[in-house]
C-alpha cells in the first residue's frame, strides 16, 4: 500500500511541476483604490490557495475548541459517576447463562 501512495505522489508532483511550468505567464491582479499586484499566474494561484485554506482553519477553530471542552466535561462527568457508583474503571461483566443440557 506505501509503494502505491508513493507512486501517486509522484504523479500528482509531476502533474502539478507540469501545471506550474505551463502558467508562468504575469497577471495583473487589481484591487479597490487603484492597487495593481504583479506577478506570475501560478503564485498567484498558490498564494490565493493558501490564503483559503488559513481562512478555512481559522474559522474552524472556534468549533474544534468547542468541542475539545465538550469532550473533557463529558469525560470528567463519566468519572465523577463512575466513582460515585463504585464502579471505578471495570469493564461490565457478561451475564452468566446456566449451561444447556
Amino acid at each position: 500500500m506505501r509503494f502505491v501512495s508513493t507512486i501517486a505522489g509522484i504523479v500528482l508532483f509531476v502533474l502539478f511541476f507540469g501545471f506550474a511550468l505551463k502558467n508562468t505567464q504575469e497577471v495583473d491582479l487589481r484591487f479597490f483604490l487603484d492597487y495593481e499586484l504583479r506577478g506570475p499566474l501560478v503564485l498567484m494561484l498558490l498564494a490565493f490557495f493558501v490564503a483559503g485554506a488559513a481562512l478555512g482553519i481559522l474559522a474552524l477553530t472556534p468549533t474544534v475548541f468547542r468541542q475539545r471542552r465538550q469532550s473533557s466535561q463529558h469525560k470528567n462527568t463519566i468519572q465523577a459517576l463512575q466513582s460515585a457508583a463504585g464502579t471505578g474503571t471495570a469493564p461490565p461483566q457478561p451475564d452468566s447463562v446456566p449451561p444447556v443440557r
